[in-house]
């Protein structure tokens, strides 16, 4: 599906007058992401993690409940009270929960852990495990990366004589009675003094190991250590679970990347090993994490349960971390493929000259709780593939059960809340959702109902995905030094993407076809001024028209072609338009 190019809206000179130490494209960059003042782009140039400047603005302490929970950590540890840090089955909450029981461990304290089963206990707490933990003599639950909505599960473990702290990150309930009654560390509490809102869970798991170690009587070394060996794991799970990577974020993963890359976890070590990430001596970054290491650590409960995940983060047992590594390996092979074949299923329903304007999807395949861990990732690729909000159904173990990805231009949820009189259960945000319905019947009503809102909502709209290119650059605005210069805003991710740039009217002056099989392509583009290599990854096929002296408008990242020890910029391209 061809792309609508859209170039970001030029900055006013006013940002360049304010700013006369960086370049224009720099300034441009930051401008595109919000950063304009003087004090903010110094600050994210300048600001480093652990500076007096970092302590005094993120302060674990201005979480209004971060005291009396520190406090409440402290005197169980003390009493030799059994403690557990109860979890979410992702990457956000596998790595959060490792944060926890890693440092606790290390200062003495009667730890364990609980995540839930992806199929059969969903998200969030659940009363049988709660049940089951008060059983088992523990005094106190910790919740990272969940909890905030489950208001009923905690007062039942208040009343099993528990003690709970929450901490999360997930949006509160509108209606306040609803909020939990415990302590209650949320960085999306506006309410909070917290100043920085959109930490993922492991962030905030890390806030309570910064202000817990801050509190310990060891010597300033040691505090240093144990905080800065949590960061590797910070990094992963922020990384993995997309949450914004500007302000706080940006710092923690950017120290927390420079942890990963000499971390000494065995787990970690092997994963990367597996995954065959840094076999020519380059360095992980956040590519790395968010396609490589967290769909990894992800497979572990959507084709089983989490544990293994954390069991390989936490091992210091070479063999069981090979076993592991291995096995969530194939796991993350096993997900693709499943991913792959509903794919091929879902898209041969789908009028590929007449894409309807909400795609939904039943497969009535036999239920397989492994089909069930994936319709999330095959909603998402649909959606991305066809720009259309789509909604993949498969049977579940009392009926049926979806996930669903939007477009910007329909609000997922509000489309469900309006078809709710045919589910029985629902949640998720414009983005995305989920939702089950036990009768066939209803899902029938559901889909002619929702199917008639999304006909009604885009009707008239151009429907296609949206290619936003920070700059335009000719062929002599390209050097070693703008390359290096972008590089400052690295690592990339949501919010702080990797830079797209677009080049119009060159002329192609060599085509290479390159790749075992001829699947890539390399172009000599130059302008009056300029030529440069731009590189195209498996579009020989796309590209295969292009002949030597067409003109071209060209979308692309810029890069370093690093060979025989010199380095040369190259486009990336993204997408690239013949001029007729």
């Amino acid at each position: 599906m061809s792309k609508i190019w859209q170039l970001m809206e030029k900055m006013p000179q006013s940002v360049i007058a304010a700013n006369p130490n960086y370049s224009p494209v720099l300034l441009q960059l930051l401008y595109n992401r919000g950063i304009q003042k003087p004090e903010e782009v110094e600050a994210f140039f300048v600001e480093e993690l652990f500076s007096d400047e970092y302590f005094k603005k993120y302060d674990p302490f201005l979480f209004s409940d971060m005291e009396a929970s520190i406090n409440l950590i402290v005197s169980h540890i003390k009493a030799g009270d059994k403690i557990m840090i109860y979890g979410d089955y992702d990457a956000d909450g596998v790595t959060a929960t490792a944060v926890l029981w890693d440092t606790f461990k290390i200062l003495g304290a009667k730890v364990d852990y609980y995540l839930p089963d992806r199929v059969t206990e969903g998200y969030g707490m659940n009363k049988e495990a709660v049940g089951k933990i008060a059983a088992d003599g523990y005094k106190l639950i910790i919740t990272v990366d969940t909890g905030t909505r489950n208001w009923e599960e905690i007062e039942y473990a208040k009343s099993l004589g528990m003690e709970i702290i929450l901490t999360d990150h997930h949006a509160l309930p509108e209606d306040k009675s609803e909020m939990p009654q415990c302590l209650f560390i949320n960085c999306a509490n506006q309410d909070d003094g917290y100043p920085f809102k959109i930490l993922a869970g492991v962030g905030v798991a890390f806030k309570v190991v910064q202000a817990l170690i801050s509190r310990s009587k060891l010597d300033d070394v040691q505090k240093q250590y144990l905080v800065e060996r949590s960061l590797d794991l910070v990094a992963l799970g922020t990384v993995a679970d997309m949450v914004s990577l500007l302000g706080e974020n940006r710092l923690l993963v950017k120290k927390g990347l420079e942890i990963l890359n000499k971390t000494k976890r065995l787990g970690l070590k092997e994963l990367i090993n597996v995954a065959k990430i840094g076999i020519n001596g380059s360095k992980l970054d956040s590519w790395n994490i968010g396609f490589q290491l967290g769909p990894r650590l992800n497979a572990a409960s959507r084709l089983g349960h989490a544990n293994n995940a954390l069991k390989l983060i936490l091992s210091d047992n070479l063999e069981e971390v090979k076993v592991l590594a291995n096995e969530l390996n194939q796991k993350n092979i096993e997900r693709q493929e499943i991913t792959a074949n509903i794919m091929a299923l879902v898209e041969k329903d789908i009028d590929q000259q007449n894409v309807p304007n909400i795609i939904i999807s039943v497969c009535d395949l036999e239920y397989d709780t492994k089909t069930e861990g994936v319709i999330g990732l095959v909603a998402g690729k649909i959606c991305e593939k066809y720009y259309r909000p789509t909604l993949i159904v498969t049977k579940s173990q009392d009926g049926y059960k979806s996930s669903g990805r939007s477009i910007p231009e329909f609000n997922l949820i509000e489309a469900i809340e309006d078809s709710r009189e045919f589910l029985d259960k629902y949640g998720g945000h414009p983005a995305a959702c989920g939702f089950s319905v036990y009768e066939r019947e209803k899902l029938d009503q559901f889909i002619v109902k929702i199917s008639q809102i999304a006909t009604e909502k885009l009707a008239g709209l151009e429907l296609a995905p949206k290619l936003k290119l920070d700059a335009a650059l000719s062929p002599q605005d390209i050097d070693l030094d703008l390359v290096n210069n972008i590089s400052q805003l690295a690592p990339y991710g949501q919010n702080n993407p990797q830079p797209k740039f677009v080049s119009y009217g060159l002329t192609i002056m060599d085509i290479v076809t390159m790749g075992g099989k001829g699947e890539h392509m390399k172009l000599r583009l130059a302008d009056n001024s300029r030529s440069l290599w731009a590189i195209a990854f498996f579009k020989n096929s796309e590209f295969s028209q292009l002949q030597i002296g067409s003109k071209v408008d060209v979308a692309y990242y810029l890069d370093l072609n690093n060979y025989n020890g010199k380095s040369e910029v190259q486009m990336k391209i993204i997408d690239l338009v013949p001029i007729k």
